[in-house]
């Protein structure tokens, strides 16, 4: 009996940690920046980021009415050492252990402190600081070391782009060899400590640079991008950012560095700019940060990693209006300075985007799909995951917390799955017969908040009107966690089966 409890106790210890790795899933963070003299208070931003639900946040300095503000709110906070405080903080121990002390043990862990970032794309800057960075890193980690919050909080450094040599195709990807004193033994911290490489990335930029070579849609992230093809490797990229990401990829990968975690501390659109940054308005920033947040949180991962999870930061929560340069710099926000929306954007990437225009709508004829009261529970199960994967279907209601998730069963999220997969396919018999799991029904099945749509009515859609509707990785959690306690049962009927 001993041993079967033995072995029974492992079993359920390796499920949870599958469970643990499966749910983990991608995030998504936002940046807030502080160069602007119209902002409104720490504590007034804080309000603003619980209000939108907002998790995850990132600050480049560690100012201490920022971290005072964020304390008890559960928000996960990225603080940052500045590039003006490199040189004090590479010649003394004794300055970042005081600046340990005064700026961050007074604040943790009421503030939750994740992550410290060692300056901030130190190769765009004037001067030769870039060889200060790894003594910084080794300096702060040294001083988390002496608090006992080393393996608490991750040290690591933002990077552009501009770190690159050659970023296209993917696959040659390679760092610039003039940065080669400071970036290897960067990225040896980085694996010693199991640090993600940071890097902010801006696919505006190279469209706005260059429109010629790089289409909008392709930078937009739009289903309409025409697809490019890496000639080394075969694999398809149909939008910008997964091609930038996957050239990091390959640049780590050539320098054996095969294991690192890359994360995105910047990226985003400008929703304003001057009469040549005709690109910068509302809808692209709207566009583009709509379809990156669903690509993230869907663990979609990219060509060369799929399904890799990649934590993502967007900049930036408010316009800034002392940014130095073009229009654009100064509008980069998701708010106003009042805290007014500059466009509407679902942090969650669970919301509805409707464009679906008039023209588009056709009838269902009153007709709905749901699930057949005679299916099989497995065989409900595997069209759930068909529809909510391949079948494209838009499965966020059917998730924990939202209007269609009660009542949790497989026969409730399957019809509403089915009925989503049909109205999007015609409403034809063939879309709703799922191996003969699912019959039609001339009987409205919506309830309560629950509404089950009909053909060209509250489909998730892009600017093109093509739908959008990608599983969340929640709710393959929730398939998982379920699938889990089957198996559980199962496995603890079996030992009460043998007597154990």
């Amino acid at each position: 009996m001993a041993r079967a409890f033995f072995i029974f106790a492992n079993g359920i210890v390796l499920l949870f940690f599958s469970l643990f790795s499966v749910c983990r899933g991608s995030k998504i963070g936002i940046c807030y920046g502080r160069n602007a003299d119209d902002l409104p208070t720490p504590d007034k931003v804080a309000q603003l980021v619980r209000l939108h639900s907002i998790k995850y946040m990132r600050i480049y300095d560690s100012n201490i009415q920022v971290l005072k503000a964020f304390g008890n709110t559960d928000v996960e906070l990225m603080i940052g050492v500045p590039n003006s405080d490199l040189i004090p903080f590479s010649q003394y121990q004794s300055n970042v252990d005081s600046w340990m002390k005064n700026n961050i043990l007074p604040y943790y862990p009421t503030t939750k402190i994740t992550y410290i970032t060692v300056g901030a794309e130190v190769t765009e800057i004037p001067g030769n600081v870039s060889a200060l960075v790894v003594p910084v890193m080794r300096n702060v980690l040294t001083a988390l070391k002496k608090v006992g919050l080393h393996k608490k909080i991750k040290v690591s450094s933002t990077h552009s782009l501009g770190v690159m040599s050659r970023s296209f195709p993917p696959s040659a990807g390679a760092f610039n060899s003039s940065y080669a004193f400071f970036l290897k033994p960067l990225l040896e911290f980085l694996a010693e400590n199991q640090s993600p490489f940071m890097v902010d990335i801006y696919p505006y930029y190279a469209f706005r640079n260059s429109p010629s070579k790089v289409s909008l849609d392709y930078a937009l992230f739009s289903s309409s991008s025409s697809e490019v093809i890496d000639p080394n490797t075969g694999m398809v990229y149909t939008n910008m950012f997964d091609a930038q990401i996957d050239s990091l990829y390959f640049a780590l990968m050539a320098l054996n560095f095969k294991t690192l975690k890359i994360m995105v501390t910047e990226t985003g659109w400008p929703s304003k700019g001057s009469t040549k940054e005709t690109a910068a308005t509302p809808d692209n920033a709207q566009t583009y940060n709509t379809n990156l947040i669903r690509h993230v949180i869907n663990n979609s991962g990219t060509p060369a990693k799929p399904g890799e999870e990649l934590d993502v930061y967007i900049f930036s929560l408010f316009n800034e209006n002392r940014k130095p340069g073009l229009e654009s710099e100064r509008n980069w926000g998701l708010f106003y300075p009042d805290e007014t929306s500059v466009y509407s954007l679902d942090l969650t990437g669970n919301g509805i985007v409707d464009t679906t225009t008039e023209a588009n709508v056709t009838s269902a004829n009153g007709t709905w799909c749901i699930a057949s009261p005679n299916a099989k529970e497995l065989d409900l199960q595997n069209a759930l995951d068909w529809a909510c994967g391949p079948g494209n279907v838009d499965c966020s209601p059917i998730q924990p917390s939202q209007a269609c998730y009660q009542p949790d069963t497989f026969q409730s999220h399957a019809s509403y799955a089915f009925n989503s997969y049909y109205q999007q396919n015609g409403a034809s018999d063939v879309a709703c017969s799922f191996g003969g799991a699912g019959v039609r029904t001339n009987k409205n099945p919506s309830y309560d908040s629950c509404m089950y749509t009909t053909t060209g009515a509250n489909l998730t859609t892009n600017n093109n009107g093509t739908a959008l509707s990608q599983v969340s990785s929640s709710l393959k959690c929730g398939i998982f966690a379920r699938r889990l306690g089957i198996a559980i049962a199962s496995y603890l009927a079996g030992l009460i089966h043998l007597g154990l």
